[in-house]
């Protein structure tokens, strides 16, 4: 390597080659977030016009080969020369980082793109790209390489309509890899329809043999928004106080309700950003409603049933809210727009939450003596529970440092090599300890039914025998405590039955991680072992099948004597010796397992209600309706 470093050694990144060189710094990733992001880019100037009150409908197609098309009946991309870069304005804004309309606050009051990369980001990042412009009854289109312009932008005929199409195909050399999901899709899109009362989005799956078509529009707003989050619980008042209001150029819309159960969903926006990390309106947000409850509980009976204040975890059980606020200069953390920084907002939202709560506890006093009680219920759980926790840790203490004696502990103490296997059943876990690489595989088998954490609270959950084995085994606590850097396993493989019972004992594990650890599978560490159906025995030789299809296909293998075949199929784990259950499904080489994502936490949220919730109409409803979709229902 050589020593000189001068001048020459300086490099400068033109137009959009710093996107090509460092695309994580502008869509945070080249995996599958990355690549939906280029979609969300493109939709966020659409919903920007809608903002402004120019555009009603968005049109969002998956072609096939990966492309994908957004239409918008927005006024359209100015297409006149612009008086300083003599270039079109088109060409300025697909090609030009920080260039666009929404710097000046004249063209757009507000808007999710404030940094401008938006579309010029998605156009560097892509093969091609090519825009259409209809505007004044003509239309214009311009078409891109790897973002540079293949020539000026062109008047093509004529169009009855308003607004831009923009249609790109991303760049399979910089992507993991290039294939949309068009639920992750729908979700956002949905969000946005919420987010923009009136406002339709359509998304069409161009892909499959019969397209799939998802249609968006709501007339409610947020308090629609809430409704649909809320579908399946019992409620605890009708309809959804709304709050809403103007402060200091900053505008706020919310909606809250609340349900008899005992987990919070709150979704927070800017400008129509998903702050998933939060940020300062949030905290405004939680700080008012913490505030004013505590106000009206020094007011009430409920005060002579609790000794403490109510905390922030005890208004917020059983709450369901979205806030979204529109910021004229939001602070966002990074390009992606994660978290909101600004520090006023805090206050304006605090204020403005504070001031129509406290308005609304007032003129309804049914719905404070439910809120109130629910929250001083929470209150007296939590302490309970918190006694529950240091009981068992002082326990825990005297006893093989907190470990349980089901757990058959792996040597390696490095997290990030080690797997646990959670089985059902002690048979299948005798069997899953011999077969095991004890160096960093350990197992943890499980005994009875579990419980439903679906229907009960923390402290019930903390201190049931179940559920301790699994606390414990996991590491870093459960509930709002649960921290993911303190996990002991970053392999958490539940192992069942292939059959009706297997797959209870998964929805109930599921539960419980998506309930107390949720960023355990946020972070991408749990997944599903997937054991055989099948053991196929011919000529001293065994084959594994996984299903109909693998075991049909291993019989028809040509030359075969049928009369020398023998077909076991599986009824349990339990059936299979320690070699068997190491070779088809705890070896890393030969195993099939599959990681649980998070895609849809909205979906997941309302899947979780409708199925392990209390409330028995919806669930009737959910399986009237997907009864016939079953493929594999081992009876």
């Amino acid at each position: 390597m050589s020593s000189e470093y001068s001048a020459q050694n300086i490099q400068v990144l033109k137009g959009l080659d710093a996107v090509r060189k460092r695309p994580g710094m502008y869509i945070g990733t080249t995996g599958i977030d990355g690549l939906h992001h280029l979609v969300y880019e493109v939709v966020d100037n659409s919903v920007d016009e809608a903002m402004q009150g120019f555009c009603s409908d968005i049109f969002v197609v998956l072609e096939g080969n990966d492309v994908v098309r957004v239409e918008d009946n927005g006024r359209g991309i100015p297409v006149d020369i612009h008086p300083v870069e003599q270039i079109s304005a088109l060409e300025l804004v697909m090609t030009r980082l920080h260039a666009g309309g929404k710097f000046d606050k004249k063209s757009y009051k507000v808007s999710g793109g404030l940094h401008g990369v938006g579309v010029s980001v998605v156009n560097a990042l892509s093969e091609w790209c090519e825009a259409f412009v209809h505007l004044d009854g003509k239309v214009y289109t311009q078409r891109y390489k790897i973002g540079i312009p293949e020539g000026p932008a062109t008047e093509v005929g004529t169009s009855d309509r308003q607004g831009t199409v923009i249609r790109f195909k991303a760049d399979t050399s910089i992507f993991e890899t290039t294939a949309y999901n068009f639920d992750i899709l729908s979700n956002r899109l949905r969000e946005l329809a919420f987010l923009n009362k009136g406002l339709k989005i359509t998304i069409l799956d161009e892909r499959l043999a019969t397209p799939k078509r998802h249609e968006f529009k709501f007339d409610g707003g947020v308090k629609s928004f809430v409704e649909y989050l809320n579908e399946g619980k019992t409620v605890l008042y009708k309809d959804p106080i709304f709050i809403t209001g103007v402060r200091e150029d900053v505008e706020l819309e919310c909606a809250i309700q609340y349900n008899d159960g005992f987990n919070e969903i709150m979704y927070a926006f800017v400008n129509d950003i998903n702050t998933r990390d939060g940020g300062t309106h949030l905290m405004g947000f939680k700080s008012a409603l913490t505030r004013t409850l505590n106000e009206f509980l020094k007011k009430s009976k409920q005060a002579k049933k609790l000794e403490d204040t109510l905390s922030g975890d005890d208004v917020r059980e059983g709450l369901t809210a979205v806030l979204s606020i529109k910021v004229p200069n939001p602070q966002f953390e990074g390009q992606t727009k994660a978290k909101l920084g600004n520090s006023e907002v805090k206050g304006i939202v605090e204020s403005l939450v504070n001031e129509q709560f406290e308005l609304f506890l007032d003129q309804h006093p049914d719905v404070t003596a439910v809120v109130l009680e629910k929250s001083v219920l929470a209150a007296k759980a939590r302490i309970a529970a918190r006694q529950a926790r240091d009981a068992t840790r002082r326990k825990n203490a005297m006893d093989n440092a907190g470990l349980p004696g089901k757990l058959a502990d792996c040597s390696e103490k490095d997290p990030a090599k080690c797997e646990l296997f959670i089985v059902e059943g002690d048979s299948a876990g005798g069997s899953a300890k011999m077969g095991r690489n004890r160096r960093y595989q350990a197992i943890l088998s499980l005994f009875g039914k579990m419980l439903n954490v679906e229907k009960t609270r923390l402290e019930k959950v903390i201190t049931n025998e179940k559920l301790q084995p699994i606390i414990a085994s996991i590491g870093g606590g459960a509930g709002n405590e649960f921290d993911v850097n303190k996990i002991r396993y970053h392999k958490i493989i539940i192992m069942a039955d292939a059959d009706v019972d297997g797959s209870h004992i998964r929805t109930l594990l599921l539960t419980f991680f998506y309930r107390y650890m949720t960023s355990l599978i946020e972070r991408g560490h749990v997944y599903l072992a997937m054991p055989p159906l099948y053991k196929i025995n011919y000529e001293k030789k065994s084959f594994y099948a996984f299903d109909d299809a693998e075991k049909d296909r291993l019989l028809a293998v040509s030359g075969k004597d049928p009369e020398k075949v023998g077909v076991q199929r599986y009824k349990g784990l339990g059936e299979m010796n320690a070699d068997e259950l190491c070779d088809t499904t705890m070896d890393p080489v030969q195993r099939n397992i599959i990681q649980v994502h998070l895609d849809d936490a909205v979906e997941a949220e309302r899947i979780f209600s409708t199925l392990m919730g209390e409330n028995v109409a919806p669930r009737r409803e959910f399986i009237e309706a997907n009864a016939l979709l079953v493929s594999n229902l081992d009876v």
